[in-house]
């Protein structure tokens, strides 16, 4: 599949499905147990930010921290999916910066066939160049298939959909002024300068 054609998909989705402390050793760095099931919240699809564009640190804020991770596309609607075939529904993935605290969410997109072992991925991200976080998908908790599983067990998915498959560790603030590039190693990397939003009305 193209990535004018995995863009289009993201254009069609309905919600961002995300993954909370899918990685023992982030969970573990935040002070919160292993989960023994996913914990999912939903972010809207108007967070999207593509590369090179500019992450707003909302005027009420000091700082933002960043999540680094891989992000799945759903390439048809889903509903309890059996675990063997989950992955006859992924059209491709995403590499996505998930910023915490606010709904904003960057990602860089990848066809299916260009990500021959999504369970073997590099995921790294750095901060003015020095690395903050890098990690393997090999260490995520609840693997792809069991994660598309159970989520459409609890929700449909539809096409252009997104799953967040969690951070590993290395969770920190970034401020103004800041750089951010992330990337999955040999395939994709992504940039994004940080500034403050000025407040409506402020000049």
């Amino acid at each position: 599949m193209a990535t004018a054609a995995c863009q289009k998909l993201l254009e069609l989705s309905t919600k961002i499905v995300a993954v909370g402390r899918n990685y023992a050793a982030h969970a573990k760095e935040l002070g919160n147990a292993v989960p023994k099931e996913p914990v999912l919240f939903l972010k809207p699809t108007s967070s999207y930010l593509k590369n090179g564009g500019t992450i707003q640190i909302p005027h009420n804020e000091g700082s933002l921290h960043h999540e680094v991770e891989l992000a799945v596309v759903i390439g048809k609607k889903a509903r309890d999916v059996p675990e063997s075939s989950a992955m006859d529904y992924v059209a491709g993935y995403a590499l996505a910066l998930d910023m915490t605290a606010r709904d904003l969410q960057a990602a860089a997109k990848l066809p299916k066939t260009t990500v021959p072992n999504p369970d073997d991925l590099e995921l790294w991200l750095k901060v003015d160049e020095e690395i903050r976080q890098r990690g393997s998908t090999k260490d995520m908790i609840f693997k792809i298939p069991f994660l598309i599983s159970h989520i459409s067990s609890v929700m449909t998915l539809f096409e252009g959909d997104v799953i967040l498959t969690g951070t590993p560790p290395g969770v920190g603030p970034v401020k103004e002024g800041q750089k951010i590039t992330a990337g999955i190693t040999g395939l994709v990397d992504v940039e994004f300068n940080v500034e403050k939003r000025i407040k409506p009305g402020n000049s």
